[in-house]
């Protein structure tokens, strides 16, 4: 069975999607550290960030750059924060966290809770950041 990750990147789950192209996808975290934390994922299914193909990687990482600069234009923060856990979901994926100070990118603190107008709000935001 595919991953939930996988599933949103498919349009079986939904998602507040943030960029897409045809080998990444990048959406809200529905339990974001902060206002628009987003998840980096690519489309193939990849359980570790480093099994990547080196092309791959790469893009990936230029995908998730190019997010990173929209979300630090949209959301008012001094940088954008990057983590790579990879333990929580079995999909590759990026975490990118508006930062204002270190602990705004600590994953033990609770996690903060928007309306779905909110996050769509936000997403849409990002969006015309990378257009």
């Amino acid at each position: 069975m595919a991953s939930i990750f996988a599933r949103i990147a498919a349009g079986e789950i939904p998602s507040h999607k943030v960029a897409e192209n045809d080998k990444f996808f990048a959406f809200l975290d529905i339990n974001p550290l902060a206002k628009g934390h987003v998840l980096v994922i690519p489309k193939k299914e990849i359980d570790y960030i480093f099994d990547m193909e080196s092309d791959l990687y790469k893009e990936f990482w230029g995908f998730a750059m190019v997010v990173a600069k929209a979300v630090k234009k949209a959301i008012p923060c001094l940088k954008v924060g990057v983590a790579v856990i990879g333990l929580e979901v079995p999909h590759a994926h990026i975490h990118l966290v508006p930062m204002n100070e270190m602990n705004d990118i600590n994953f033990a603190k609770p996690k903060l809770s928007f309306s779905q107008e909110e996050l769509a709000a936000t997403a849409t935001i990002i969006a015309k950041e990378l257009s």
